[in-house]
């Protein structure tokens, strides 16, 4: 019988590194797939990608933008995902404001003032506690870097193009787990708790301590309830 498999979803500026931890302590029991969303500048290709290195059937789980492209395979192939794993992610669209914002930085990087993830940033991204952790902090200077300007710039324009997703909310009806840091300023507790109230087959996870980068922040715990999900 064919091991399962799990496609994990990187976020913005981030690769397979970020789910380290859980690509180590899951892959006794799934096979796991991790595609280089930074490539594509839609959500429509990113989402394709996806799909053509999975299997038939696969269980999906999306941190931050891989979130908004877990949406937009459940648009295409809902049939094909076994369950869902949201993570630190969201289902509305940018806000004027936030786009705007991303414009700026698409216009910055073609100027050539891409400098990957600065460390004075990280107070936005990490929980206080982890700022001055480099098993933490170093991983995501670096996994910015390796995407690299081209990758931000693709990933930035998917990002703010995307879909509003909250009307697919209520006709996701495979076993889901959405899990959230609870000091995550990026995409606050609220969204995560608004997805789990329009998901009837959804558990919440809140968890302490964290910010918005939980699957390096609370690796034991994210790996721990992946493990649950898949085992539901």
């Amino acid at each position: 019988m064919a091991r399962p498999t799990l496609v994990l979803l990187p976020g913005l500026l981030a690769t397979r590194r970020v789910f380290g931890p859980q690509i180590e302590a899951l892959s006794d029991v799934v096979d796991i797939v991790v595609p280089e969303l930074w490539h594509h500048d839609s959500m429509a290709a990113m989402a394709e990608a996806a799909l053509a290195e999975a299997p038939p059937r696969f269980a999906l789980a999306g941190f931050s933008m891989g979130g908004y492209v877990a949406f937009e395979v459940m648009r295409r192939a809902a049939h094909r995902v076994e369950r869902l794993a949201l993570i630190d992610t969201q289902a509305t669209p940018d806000s004027p404001e936030a786009t705007a914002r991303r414009h700026g930085l698409i216009e910055q990087t073609k100027l050539g003032r891409f400098h990957g993830v600065q460390p004075s940033l990280l107070p936005m991204i990490l929980h206080p506690s982890h700022i001055a952790d480099p098993a933490i902090a170093q991983p995501i200077l670096d996994m910015a870097l390796e995407v690299g300007a081209e990758g931000f710039v693709n990933e930035t324009r998917a990002t703010m193009e995307r879909h509003d997703s909250r009307h697919l909310l209520v006709n996701i009806d495979v076993p889901t787990v959405v899990i959230v840091g609870r000091q995550d300023l990026t995409t606050p507790l609220a969204r995560s708790q608004e997805m789990a109230a329009d998901i009837s087959t959804s558990r919440l996870v809140v968890l302490e301590d964290c910010g918005h980068m939980a699957p390096l922040e609370r690796p034991v715990e994210v790996s721990a309830e992946l493990r649950r999900w898949l085992s539901t």
